[in-house]
């Protein structure tokens, strides 16, 4: 299951969360949804996972993925049959706004 931090923005069509929100629904991704405060003083969750405090950030297969744009195209990759394992990305490099998540 992902993981989608977002803002706190009440619907999903104002903001690149939402934007996130609705790729991950439209390609059937089971997530859950941890709204951050809008502060971005207040993110301490968010920079330990990204080293910034900027949303939205999905974790999914232990990786964690910020800019929503990265997202979308991460979505799109997946779903054209990537490896969500492998350390290339969309682009064929690896990404530099994704890292790996320790558990």
């Amino acid at each position: 299951m992902a993981t989608l931090y977002r803002c706190t923005t009440p619907t999903n069509w104002l903001c690149p969360c939402g934007k996130v929100a609705r790729a991950l629904k439209h390609e059937e991704i089971a997530f859950t949804e941890v709204r951050v405060p809008q502060r971005r003083s207040r993110r301490p969750e968010v920079e330990a996972l990204t080293d910034q405090r900027r949303v939205p950030v999905l974790v999914i297969d232990g990786e964690a993925i910020c800019d929503s744009r990265r997202i979308v195209e991460h979505l799109r990759w997946r779903r054209a049959g990537g490896d969500a394992g492998s350390e290339t990305h969309p682009g064929g490099e690896k990404s530099s706004q994704s890292r790996a998540v320790r558990g």
